[in-house]
C-alpha cells in the first residue's frame, strides 16, 4: 500500500498523473502507466505542452508520423498521434473507471490552445474529440477563459464530461461552477437525461500564482522603505495555497443547500477541484508545498512525474486544505493591502497560460511540418 493508495482511502483525494507520453503505454498489460495504476494512480492529464515534450524528446512517434504524413496534413497527423496515445491511456485506466464507479479512471485531452477565445469553435472542437474517442472516461478539457465558460455549460448540458482548466482566481472559479451546476439543470430538463453519468473537474492552478504574485512583491519591495521590504518579501510564497483553500470552501458551499440537493437527488455528481501546476518552481519553497498543503476529501492533485515520486518518498498524509481557513483570507487581505491585484494576477496569468500552450503547440506544428518536408524530399 503506497501513499497514493492512503490518500485516497484515508483522505478523499485522487492523485492523478500530470504526464502522458508513448513510451508509457508499450509493454503489454505491464506498461508504465498500468504500473503507475498499481502505485495508486487515479488519472492521467495532458495538455500542449506535455504531448510536444512527448513528441519532440523522443523517436518514439517518428514511425506512426511517417506513415500517417503522406495521406494528410501535419496538423491532423498531430491529432491523430495524440488520439492514439488518449485511447491507449483510457484502456489502460478503464477497469479504475468500472471500480470506482465513474468517480476516478480519467484520461484529459484538451482542445486546440487557439480556440481559447472563440466559444463556437471550442463547442465544435470538444464534441468532434468526445464523438471521435468516445469512450467514457475521456475529459475533454476547455480553458476557463471568458469564452470557454457558456462552452462548458453548454457541453455539460449535453451530457458530455468536461475538465475545466486554467483557473486562476476565486472569482472565474465561481464561474465554473455556476456553468456546471446550470448546465446540469439543462440537462436534467431532458427527457431521459442521467445525471450519474456526467463528470467533470475544475483544475485549479496553484504554483503559477505565487510565481506571479512574488514577482509583484519583489518588486514592490525593491522600492520601498526596509519596513515595507520585509513585510512585503514575508508575504511570498503563501498566496497560491491561501486562494486554494478558499476556492475549496467555495466548493464546499456551492455544493450544499437547496439548489445542489436538488441535482444531487437527481444522480448529479460534484465537480471536484483538482490542484494543477503543483511542481513546485522557486526551490526555495518545500518541493511538496502545493500537494502536502491542498489535501482533503473530493479533490483532485495531478502531479508530474518528480513531484509523484517526491510525495511516495516524503509526502505526509493528513488533512490540511481547511486548515487555518481564516489565515488564508488575511493573507489575501494583506496582499491587497499591499498593493497585489488578485484580480490582474489571475488576468495575466490566464493570458500567459493560453499563450505558453499555443507556443508550445505551433512550434511542434512547425516541427513536424519540417520532418514532413524532408520526409518528402527524401522520397
Amino acid at each position: 500500500m503506497t501513499k497514493f493508495h492512503q490518500l485516497y482511502e484515508e483522505q478523499g483525494q485522487s492523485p492523478w498523473i500530470d504526464n502522458l507520453k508513448r513510451s508509457y503505454l508499450v509493454g503489454g498489460p505491464t506498461n508504465k502507466l498500468a504500473g503507475m495504476v498499481e502505485q495508486g494512480v487515479r488519472g492521467v492529464t495532458s495538455n500542449p505542452t506535455i504531448f510536444a515534450k512527448a513528441i519532440e524528446g523522443s523517436e518514439d512517434y517518428d514511425e506512426d508520423f511517417k506513415k500517417l504524413v503522406g495521406h494528410q496534413g501535419v496538423e491532423d497527423c498531430y491529432w491523430d498521434l495524440v488520439v492514439d496515445d488518449i485511447n491507449q491511456a483510457l484502456e489502460v485506466l478503464r477497469p479504475l473507471y468500472e471500480e470506482s464507479d465513474g468517480t476516478d479512471g480519467f484520461v484529459s485531452l484538451e482542445v486546440a490552445p487557439s480556440l481559447a477565445y472563440e466559444t463556437g469553435s471550442t463547442l465544435e472542437a470538444a464534441r468532434s474529440l468526445h464523438q471521435r474517442i468516445d469512450r467514457p472516461n475521456l475529459f475533454v478539457k476547455i480553458p476557463a477563459t471568458e469564452a470557454g465558460v457558456p462552452a462548458i455549460r453548454k457541453m455539460i448540458s449535453e451530457g458530455r464530461n468536461i475538465n475545466v482548466t486554467l483557473i486562476f482566481s476565486l472569482e472565474r472559479y465561481g464561474e465554473v461552477i455556476e456553468a456546471y451546476q446550470a448546465g446540469l439543470e439543462e440537462l436534467s430538463r431532458r427527457p431521459g437525461s442521467d445525471l450519474s453519468r456526467v463528470a467533470s473537474v475544475a483544475s485549479f492552478f496553484v504554483s503559477r500564482v505565487d510565481t506571479e504574485v512574488d514577482r509583484r512583491l519583489e518588486s514592490l519591495a525593491s522600492e520601498g522603505s526596509p519596513g515595507a521590504r520585509d513585510r512585503l518579501l514575508g508575504l511570498r510564497g503563501k498566496a497560491a495555497v491561501a486562494q486554494a483553500k478558499l476556492a475549496y470552501q467555495l466548493f464546499r458551499e456551492r455544493f450544499s443547500g437547496p439548489r445542489w440537493e436538488a441535482l444531487a437527488a437527481k444522480g448529479a455528481r460534484v465537480q471536484r477541484p483538482l490542484w494543477a501546476s503543483t511542481s513546485t518552481k522557486n526551490p526555495d519553497y518545500p518541493d511538496l508545498l502545493y500537494v502536502d498543503s491542498l489535501i482533503g476529501p473530493d479533490t483532485v492533485n495531478t502531479m508530474p512525474d518528480a513531484t509523484m515520486d517526491a510525495f511516495l518518498d516524503h509526502g505526509t498524509v493528513a488533512r490540511t486544505v481547511d486548515q487555518d481557513v481564516e489565515g488564508a483570507r488575511q493573507t489575501l487581505s494583506d496582499l491587497a493591502e499591499v498593493g497585489v491585484d488578485m484580480h490582474d494576477v489571475s488576468r495575466t496569468l490566464e493570458d500567459e497560460g493560453v499563450a505558453a500552450f499555443s507556443k508550445s503547440f505551433d512550434e511542434l506544428i512547425q516541427r513536424l511540418t519540417d520532418k514532413a518536408n524532408a520526409l518528402s524530399s527524401k522520397g
